[in-house]
């Protein structure tokens, strides 16, 4: 029989140091209104925390973008984007440049993706694309390094 898996989550950094948390949620929320699609930034962030392994953002952003009208299918097939047509021009390059920059170490971002997302994006919504995936791996590190654990329904809770 399987043995249920406990998580336990290191601290809660926003009760231990909510005013170092505070800027990165002043800066979450003004991205929310940058004027990107809420979409396009739901996959971003799903991109981003499927990499990092982050198991609380992706059910953060995996509910949202339920919530939003996503497609279930678009949020099934998302780590083989490359080889669906269920995304659009715009959102492949979005896609491309969030594993680009959070695989940074590895990628180097280059030019070739920063050129696809150039013909997608104005100069403006190209910070913009930048500073929701800056984001994201931010959240990502918080909650991973933390252990943050999301919350679990009591239908879908391990035996």
């Amino acid at each position: 029989m399987a043995k249920s898996l406990q998580i336990q989550e290191r601290l809660d950094p926003h009760q231990i140091a909510p005013e170092l948390i505070k800027p990165l949620l002043e800066l979450s929320a003004k991205i929310a209104g940058c004027g990107l699609e809420s979409s396009l930034m739901d996959l971003v962030k799903l991109r981003a925390s499927q990499i990092n392994g982050c198991a609380f953002c992706l059910h953060m952003h995996a509910s949202h973008a339920r919530k939003s009208g996503e497609a279930e299918m678009r949020l099934h097939v998302l780590p083989a984007w490359r080889e669906s047509p269920l995304y659009t021009p715009r959102e492949r390059a979005a896609l491309a440049w969030t594993e680009a920059l959070t695989l940074l170490a590895e990628t180097q971002a280059p030019d070739d993706v920063y050129a696809e997302v150039a013909l997608h994006f104005t100069e403006k919504e190209r910070v913009a694309l930048t500073m929701v995936i800056v984001t994201i791996n931010g959240w990502n590190r918080v909650a991973v390094g933390f252990r943050r654990v999301h919350a679990v329904e009591d239908a879908h809770a391990a035996a």
